[in-house]
């Protein structure tokens, strides 16, 4: 706490006043509704084909920066700071994707004077390099997985690999969501893929660093939500289980995570704190985990640790709505009112988690076809009701779905007294749901759901490939 780095952001509070929302979508609707919780004026960038969307009529004020292009719009850093400049903005907020995690973006913030909503431009750049952000975790006695040094060589790779012992995991230093990582089981698939991987990474991020890591076969992803404040006050807010996943990408989440064995759950958020901690968190972020599935039997835990770190992101989460269920604290709020200098104003003991939260992304996908993206118009969009029922969207009808940005829909998202009453609620909300126009998700999210696997909490990372998929095309057929 005593660090010159947190002494230096000991600022006098500032309340914000006008916030510019450098995104689009669900997300920004839900920031602009956040600054309008709170008495704080929005400006909302958009593309040209986002001029007329519900987030730019929600906010105060919108700003058209670009063609549909995101490198031409939400990606270009001279035209968002132009954009909250000129509109006499006094912070950012980014969101989640886009600029949320680009460190140049989070300084250049500063450097003209607006409040980057989000974690400070050094933890940004440190949580966003994920070989620094391991060696952090390792210094703070957290585990992580085996792993080798950053390299660029084939054959270096495949003397690490002979090390770790297969499979290991291809994955790139920089960026996220699954690219510039694959999985390899022997070393004549490591040589083929490992420059592959790395070329990916460059194109993605570009950085093309690559490193390897050690592969948990039956693995889950549990990841617990953290908030600080420009005071050195850290406290989590609950872990959630992002388990349910296809290539990298999550599909389902949940909150708390099911059949944790309690020490495990315990050790895990006090990992999280540890690494916020170390990183002198001044904003929400989440600490991610993995978890290996195998270990909850006594024997299989037998000298080994069950769990390990992953990486951290340094932003509001897709699902972070799971977490607000069961906490009833409102995480855009908290990130807005840090922003601007105020304490968190709550301690651990004052976070209590309570009852069960489940969040499904509905997504202009075809399951039937590899989960391809599909663009269209949404005819026919009715969002379901109900007790325990929230959905966090940006569309309606005539919504038009472009191939330009991803294909999220609407998160939906259900709460009950436990498990099971969650997900009886969500499987009616998705009954409830009628879009028409686009092929979605829905039926997929329902199928995987009501399956026996995920009411047993019985599912891993590689669930969705190996049974969800198949079993749900054997019963669209």
């Amino acid at each position: 706490m005593g660090s010159p780095a947190l002494a230096a952001a000991l600022v006098e509070a500032r309340p914000l006043r006008r916030v510019l929302v450098a995104n689009r979508g669900e997300i920004a609707v839900r920031v602009v509704r956040a600054c309008r919780s709170l008495g704080i004026e929005s400006v909302v960038v958009t593309s040209t084909v986002d001029r007329d969307g519900m987030a730019a009529r929600l906010a105060d004020r919108a700003v058209c920066i670009g063609p549909p292009a995101a490198g031409q719009s939400y990606l270009a850093i001279p035209a968002v700071l132009s954009a909250a400049l000129g509109t006499g903005c006094d912070a950012v907020h980014p969101g989640y994707g886009f600029l949320s995690e680009n460190p140049e973006f989070a300084a250049a913030c500063v450097k003209e004077g607006l409040t980057f909503v989000g974690p400070r431009p050094e933890a940004v750049a440190q949580a966003g390099d994920k070989a620094r952000a391991r060696s952090l975790a390792r210094e703070a006695g957290i585990p992580t997985l085996d792993g080798s040094p950053i390299m660029d060589m084939t054959e270096d790779a495949v003397a690490a690999a002979r090390e770790l012992g297969y499979p290991v995991l291809v994955k790139a230093a920089a960026g996220g969501g699954g690219r510039g990582m694959s999985v390899v089981e022997d070393e004549g698939q490591l040589r083929g893929r490992f420059t592959a991987a790395a070329e990916e990474a460059r194109a993605a991020f570009g950085d093309g660093r690559v490193y390897l890591e050690r592969f948990v076969r039956n693995a889950r992803h549990i990841e617990v939500q953290v908030l600080g404040d420009k005071h050195g006050n850290v406290v989590h807010v609950g872990e959630r289980d992002c388990t349910l996943q296809r290539r990298h990408q999550k599909v389902v989440e949940e909150s708390p995570a099911p059949n944790l064995p309690e020490d495990v759950r315990r050790d895990i958020r006090r990992s999280g704190v540890a690494f916020a901690r170390a990183l002198e968190l001044d904003s929400a972020g989440t600490v991610e985990f993995i978890y290996d599935a195998d270990s909850s039997d006594e024997t299989g835990r037998a000298g080994r640790q069950p769990y390990a770190f992953l990486e951290f992101n340094a932003r509001i989460q897709v699902e972070h709505p799971v977490s607000e269920l069961v906490s009833g604290i409102d995480l855009v709020a908290a990130q807005l009112r840090v922003a601007g200098g105020r304490p968190l104003g709550l301690a651990q003991e004052d976070v209590e988690v309570t009852g069960h939260a489940v969040e499904v992304r509905i997504t202009t996908e075809d399951p039937a076809r590899g989960f391809v993206p599909h663009p269209g118009t949404v005819t026919v969009w009715e969002p379901p009701t109900g007790e325990g029922i929230r959905v966090d969207s940006h569309c309606e009808p005539g919504y038009v779905v472009t191939p330009y940005y991803d294909s999220l829909l609407a998160k939906i998202i259900a709460f009950g007294p436990d498990r099971d009453a969650a997900i009886d609620r969500m499987l009616a909300a998705l009954d409830a749901l009628r879009v028409e126009g686009v092929p979605t998700t829905r039926e997929f999210c329902r199928s995987a759901l009501d399956h026996p696997d995920f009411r047993a909490g019985r599912v891993t990372t590689n669930w969705i490939a190996e049974r969800g998929l198949p079993h749900y095309l054997e019963n669209v057929r």
